[in-house]
């Protein structure tokens, strides 16, 4: 109930401060099974655009431990299906504690496989607790201003998602099989941003230079 709530209430300032959103190719998500909706992770903000474009499904998340330490956003986080993961040193519970949102409730969850928005590379978390919880994925992208001064000029944002990632086929979860499956994730990515834009081309911030 509060993370329908917040995702309300997410919608409305999105569409207070940008207004001009476009979500494209929905009726690709599977409404009667769970997924792990992946997409690379471009700018602060785009979770919420990607909690918004999929409703009404509800999703859990990731979000770094040190955020949890603040009282405020520890009551709106762990209501709002987040869960903490330590960056630095990550243990089992990284893998174990979404593989059984997955399997034992009707959450999804959303995953940046990149990990920050300053990398590309994809990382096998997604891989794994894909497999482990015997579930698809469904990629997705999002492209459209990368700073706050774009977003409020109203430029256009874009999510398209696409079709889901069946791994039934990938037996193990060894290397060759994790790589696997990144590849057609990364694949799938690379689709849809040609589908949404054939020239476009995403330009890492640097940290330094966007916070």
């Amino acid at each position: 109930m509060f993370y329908r709530f917040m995702r309300g209430v997410v919608k409305v300032i999105l569409a207070v401060i940008n207004g001009n959103a476009r979500y494209e190719n929905k009726e690709v998500l599977p409404k009667d099974e769970n997924y792990i909706l992946v997409a690379p992770h471009r700018t602060w903000w785009d979770p919420l655009y990607l909690a918004v474009a999929a409703s009404p499904k509800s999703f859990s998340f990731m979000a770094k431990e040190e955020l949890f330490k603040n009282p405020v956003l520890r009551f709106i986080l762990t209501r709002s299906n987040a869960f903490p993961v330590k960056r630095e040193n990550p243990g089992p519970s990284v893998i174990k504690t979404p593989v059984k949102i997955l399997k034992s409730t009707d959450l999804g969850l959303i995953m940046f496989p990149s990990g920050t928005r300053h990398a590309t590379e994809l990382k096998g978390g997604m891989a794994l607790i894909a497999k482990m919880a015997k579930v698809k994925i469904v990629p997705a992208v999002y492209q459209g201003p990368l700073t706050l001064g774009d977003l409020f000029k109203r430029k256009r944002v874009i999510v398209r998602f696409g079709e889901p990632i069946d791994l039934s086929d990938i037996k193990k979860t060894d290397k060759e099989g994790m790589a696997e499956i990144e590849r057609r994730t990364q694949a799938a990515f690379d689709q849809l941003d040609k589908e949404v834009n054939p020239d476009f081309k995403y330009e890492i911030i640097k940290k330094n230079e966007s916070e």
